[in-house]
């Protein structure tokens, strides 16, 4: 099936929130990042002109910025609505309001279209899905996947999870997804199931809580790392 526009629900997150989910130190940003599923975040952005390297995959950047500009445009108030009705499944410390939240947003979301037909050519955004990855093994020190796997647990299932990992293992020494649940705000059936196979697979996949939480419970990352990188470390 056709990758479409119309599937693309875009939701931007800044530097500052990748850093808090992902708990990532001054030695995690020196290394070279993946962030796998970015979509429309400032994270690669902020951490250029910060400079570090980072590399985003989503197949959302085959589309013009243009394009993404308008679907931004189109579903920004259904977000907004949906995230309204169900405001009691988040803790509104990070953000305030609903109206903070959106301005955030937009502000990032801003800030990755001013930077994606450069970054797009460059090469810091590839048009790639987190199940196949065009880049080499351990090409990067650390990947990165916010609010994609454990997320859509019901739209993707456990063999997807497991080939999803597999494939982020094998492009970076170390994988931290982020968060554990999924809609609606339970933990994501796939999380022990996953945690289980990963470790047949000679990986050891943690929960490591974070200092972020905005959907209730959403306050942990998993950390996947091969024993021969934990040894190494």
């Amino acid at each position: 099936m056709a990758f479409e526009l119309s599937d693309v629900v875009p939701w931007g997150r800044s530097f500052d929130e990748y850093t808090a989910m992902f708990a990532l130190t001054d030695r995690d940003l020196a290394g070279r990042i993946l962030g796998c599923g970015d979509g429309p975040a400032s994270f690669n952005a902020e951490a250029t002109r910060r400079g570090h390297d980072v590399i985003s995959a989503d197949p959302m950047y085959r589309f013009t910025a243009d394009q993404l500009q308008a679907r931004i445009e189109a579903t920004t108030e259904v977000i907004a609505e949906q995230t309204s009705r169900n405001a009691d499944e988040f803790v509104w410390s990070h953000f305030r309001s609903i109206d903070e939240l959106i301005s955030a947003r937009l502000a990032a979301m801003r800030d990755f279209l001013a930077d994606f037909p450069a970054g797009l050519e460059l090469g810091r955004y590839v048009d790639a899905s987190v199940s196949r990855l065009p880049f080499a093994n351990r090409q990067f020190d650390l990947a990165l996947c916010s609010h994609f796997l454990f997320l859509y647990s019901e739209q993707h299932g456990f063999d997807f999870h497991v080939a999803a990992v597999l494939e982020l293992c094998r492009a970076a020494q170390e994988v931290r997804i982020f968060p554990l649940l999924e809609l609606g705000a339970v933990e994501s059936r796939h999380v022990k199931p996953v945690m289980d196979a990963m470790a047949r697979y000679g990986y050891r996949a943690q929960r490591v809580r974070v200092a972020y939480e905005f959907q209730k419970g959403g306050n942990e990352m998993l950390r996947i790392v091969s024993a021969d990188f934990e040894a190494g470390r």
